[in-house]
């Protein structure tokens, strides 16, 4: 029997704590060598994009593989949404699939948690520190979602160029996270935070990077092509770089690969890959003047993590749809 998980049921077994532990042990196995994951596959059937992103976790016992489409005429030709993904869970002693479950809310928790995890290994330890969030949608929230579960605020500012999606914002987080959030006016007003995350759909660089503070951290995960980026080249050049990946960082992060490239600064500023923070290999944060950078790519191992804990935690409360496929 495979179980069958709508969007609904997902969230409703999903935290962002639980998703924070899977995901470190994600990225803990791909420090240790004991996670398989292959190349992100693309076809493009007519006028969209399939993306098939497969993962095994072998100590956790995770086999998945992400579906990703985007089609950019769906909401007009098909009343669909332009990004569709589901999850297709598999028994790694079998290889059948035991579930299949919607993949949206699912990859906007796990993108979240990578952040949340990031923010623990990098940001300075001291409670009450102010969040500062660049966007107002989806995995914004998301962003400060992961950042607070990893840190103890003391209050938040977020900045969009929608002031209706601030104010939507504010008014869903504030109550959520029993948080002051305070709107901004501009990318310099964000400077004042003690954390920062970029989760915008902008392809150029959001704020001035020679303005951030002594000792902040940042989360960028928003740009995701190499001609892209959110980050300047002077955050870049000041910041301890720690990347998701680093095959990933120097194929889809234009935040890296644009100064690379114009020689401003050199490959080795990659300083460590997430996971060898967690293992051990590395040191994260070394003193509070640091400034310390995570680059978020989104990786399948985060995937079949987040799907394993669902799965289980679906089990557990009895809920989905089993179907004989």
């Amino acid at each position: 029997m495979t179980l069958i998980l709508n969007r609904n049921e997902v969230a409703s077994v999903l935290t962002m704590k639980d998703c924070i532990s899977a995901v470190e042990q994600a990225f803990r196995e791909l420090s240790e060598g004991t996670a398989v994951l292959p190349l992100r596959t693309a076809i493009s059937p007519g006028e969209g994009l399939s993306l098939y992103m497969p993962a095994y976790l072998k100590k956790m016992g995770a086999l998945a593989c992400k579906v990703v489409t985007v089609y950019k005429n769906n909401p007009s030709k098909h009343n669909l949404p332009t990004t569709i993904g589901k999850v297709l869970l598999q028994d790694p002693e079998t290889g059948n699939v035991i579930c299949i479950m919607d993949g949206g809310y699912l990859t906007a928790v796990r993108t979240g948690a990578a952040s949340g995890v990031a923010t623990r290994y990098l940001a300075r330890k001291q409670e009450g520190q102010v969040a500062g969030i660049f966007g107002a949608g989806v995995q914004a929230k998301m962003q400060l979602r992961g950042i607070a579960e990893a840190r103890k605020l003391s209050k938040a500012m977020v900045f969009d160029i929608s002031e209706e999606a601030v104010k939507k914002f504010i008014a869903e987080m504030g109550p959520e996270l029993n948080l002051e959030i305070i709107p901004t006016s501009s990318p310099d007003d964000m400077m004042k935070a003690d954390i920062l995350a970029t989760a915008t759909s902008s392809a150029s660089p959001v704020f001035d990077g020679t303005k951030v503070r002594e000792g902040c951290h940042i989360n960028g995960i928003g740009s995701h092509t190499s001609n892209a980026r959110e980050l300047d080249t002077a955050i870049v050049k000041r910041s301890k770089f720690v990347g998701d990946s680093y095959e990933a960082c120097f194929k889809e992060a234009g935040d890296i690969i644009i100064p690379v490239n114009a020689g401003e600064i050199p490959r080795e500023h990659f300083y460590a890959e997430l996971g060898e923070l967690i293992s051990g290999k590395k040191a994260g944060r070394e003193n509070d003047r640091e400034i310390t950078l995570f680059k978020s790519n989104g990786l399948a191992i985060q995937d079949a993590a987040t799907a394993k804990l669902v799965y289980e935690k679906a089990l557990a409360a009895g809920i989905g749809m089993s179907v004989e496929i």
